[in-house]
């Protein structure tokens, strides 16, 4: 059922890559999940043999090998990783501090610690057994922080549901997952109840258990769950022994893609890539011991990037939103001394429209990433007391693989040119392996002149197993080359630093040249009374395809722009061939529950816009 696939693109050997040393593995695969390290065969196992190269000698005697062919890995230098382990480690070292603030309720890591082995032990309970899909339906509320871990505690695959989805969605997601069982916010009940209500007559439904934060949001829907969360949790066996994987190599997350330009597919990620994402997130951004993270990013957008396992790993307080809006957001930065958060860009936008130029109280560490952030937003948002680092990743590398890693001599720069080199998306990880732009045809890298656009190529141990159900896709982007395809087209810096330009399906042909609507929302930002901006393509008999503009003004403007005033501008911004032939104003831009704005559905409304006198560039 499993497409699991350890691939040269998410088996990451970096820790091995010294020219002294060679490995040599076995990438034959079984369908299921046995290639465990506590059997090494030539079929079903990963074979690992280092041995030094003979002309750097470890010893005075060169005949003397550093490891011997025939060594094998033991039960003590094999333990699958898996970031399930934070939390026991968690509530040792920061048992009595706090672990989850929501509204009134507060937890301790010991208390987090108990409340998941209970829930764990009640999952098993339920008749969940191993490698089955368990999803969840909610906001940024404790139990989601608490089923990151009791699910895969459970030894079941965690599957969390976008909750902007519309039950017909929600239902093909649970469907194609085989789910089992499913956790549902009371807020999200009617549409769960609705989704599982399409199931064909012939496939078994899931088990439904209801998240309910008081005794009166438990209404007459009650009837159709068969348990409650808190029932759930009392109820478990505080002495259950979690269900440890038997490979790093299993399942512990299914995540589905947002579908920004395309249907969502279902992405596999394995205890081995979610633990090295975790840990490479922490060490990149400098995350220090015990933080105060504010939960805007929904926990459903791949994990949280990590940081759902990632605070217990240093013991920080997970400050819980369930609703992610300007003034909730500010309030509660003010309120708890919030130290950490993360966010898209549009996110970022909306708390520095809501702040309106009032400084915050104490910096705050903002990590952002999901499209590449317009200098204009950047910069304000620095002024404001953000210190703001910016990613890139996808669903399918479990978080940022690639950050902006700054350097101390830019900090002399001009304001300008800092949020110039910070908008870019910079180098990999340190924990990552390789990223590089390349020929999609060919292969082969690019210029690195900041011009010559490519295809976003990553390599790396948090790296998706592969698309559930799905072998064509999954081989579509991770082929044979050892390289996972990204779809994302760039650029890379004579410094080395790599630059988003697009989506594939994003770059706009006009007249022939290929435009970036990247760099044509970033000038659009920069206008005064714009608030929000995406540029997508619109069918055009004389040019082929001619940009069209999607804005959102600023609210409590004395005068708004005309379309002729926006152009105007960004003539006086940029070449002639990207000024925005069509510009449409609207009062919000449609987006997708992690704030990603959803150009397909903009793409659909440029193409149904009624056609009007061909526009010329000088016009």
């Amino acid at each position: 059922m499993y497409p699991l696939k350890q691939s040269l693109a998410n088996y990451n050997t970096s820790l091995l890559s010294s020219p002294y040393l060679q490995e040599t593995h076995n990438l034959l695969w079984k369908k299921s999940w046995k290639p465990s390290c506590k059997k090494l065969d030539s079929m079903t196992a990963t074979k690992c043999i280092i041995q030094p190269s003979e002309s750097v000698p470890l010893t005075n005697n060169k005949s003397v090998p550093f490891v011997q062919e025939n060594e094998r890995s033991s039960a003590a230098n094999s333990t699958p990783l898996t970031p399930l382990r934070f939390l026991e480690r968690a509530a040792v070292i920061y048992g009595d501090c706090t672990s989850v603030i929501h509204n009134e309720k507060t937890y301790t890591w010991s208390e987090t610690h108990a409340r998941c082995v209970r829930l764990a032990s009640s999952i098993v309970s339920l008749g969940i057994k191993k490698g089955d899909v368990v999803s969840v339906v909610a906001p940024n509320i404790p139990a989601m922080c608490e089923l990151h871990f009791a699910v895969p505690m459970a030894g079941a695959i965690l599957n969390n549901v976008n909750l902007r989805l519309d039950a017909k969605a929600i239902s093909n997601l649970l469907q194609h997952s085989e789910s089992k069982l499913v956790f549902v916010d009371y807020q999200s009940s009617s549409s769960v109840l609705e989704a599982v209500s399409l199931f064909p007559p012939n496939l078994k439904r899931p088990v439904l258990v209801l998240i309910n934060e008081d005794d009166n949001q438990i209404n007459g829907s009650y009837d159709h769950f068969q348990m409650i969360y808190e029932q759930m949790v009392k109820n478990g066996d505080p002495g259950f022994k979690w269900i440890r994987p038997d490979s790093e190599w299993e399942p512990i997350t299914l995540n589905y893609t947002s579908g920004t330009t395309s249907s969502p597919k279902g992405v596999l990620h394995s205890h081995r890539g979610a633990f090295l994402i975790a840990i490479d997130s922490l060490l990149d951004w400098s995350v220090p011991k015990q933080p105060v993270y504010l939960w805007t990013l929904p926990m459903f957008h791949a994990n949280g990037w990590s940081y759902a396992w990632g605070m217990a790993a240093v013991g920080g307080v997970n400050v819980c939103l369930r609703r992610v809006d300007g003034p909730s957001i500010c309030e509660a930065l003010r309120k708890y001394k919030v130290t950490n958060m993360c966010g898209a860009p549009v996110v970022l936008n909306m708390i520095t429209n809501y702040l309106g130029g009032k400084p915050l109280d104490s910096p705050v560490q903002i990590m952002t990433a999901g499209a590449p952030p317009p200098a204009a937003v950047l910069g304000l948002a620095e002024k404001l007391g953000f210190v703001v680092s910016h990613g890139y990743g996808l669903t399918e590398t479990g978080g940022p693989v690639v950050t902006c890693a700054w350097k101390k001599e830019w900090n002399n720069l001009p304001a300008l040119e800092r949020a110039k080199l910070k908008a870019r998306q910079g180098v990999r990880t340190i924990g990552f392996a390789e990223s590089d732009v390349v020929d999609p045809e060919t292969g082969a890298s690019v210029k690195r002149d900041g011009k010559t656009i490519g295809e976003i190529v990553l390599k790396g141990g948090s790296v998706m197993l592969g698309y559930l159900k799905d072998p064509e896709g999954t081989s579509y982007c991770m082929k044979d080359d050892g390289w996972f395809y990204t779809g994302d087209v760039g650029v890379m810096h004579p410094d080395g630093y790599l630059e988003v330009k697009d989506r594939s399906k994003d770059i706009i042909i006009c007249g022939g040249e290929n435009l970036s609507s990247v760099e044509v929302e970033a000038v659009l930002y920069s206008h005064p009374a714009v608030n929000e901006a995406a540029v997508v393509a619109r069918p055009d008999t004389f040019w082929g395809e001619t940009p069209c503009a999607f804005v959102s003004l600023k609210e409590d403007l004395e005068e708004k722009p005309t379309e002729k005033e926006i152009r105007e501008f960004c003539k006086a911004r940029m070449p002639l061939y990207m000024v925005p032939r069509t510009v449409v104003f609207r009062a919000e831009l449609p987006k997708t529950s992690t704030g990603k704005l959803q150009k397909f559905l903009l793409r659909d409304m440029a193409k149904a816009l009624p056609p009007k006198s061909r526009v010329s560039e000088s016009d």
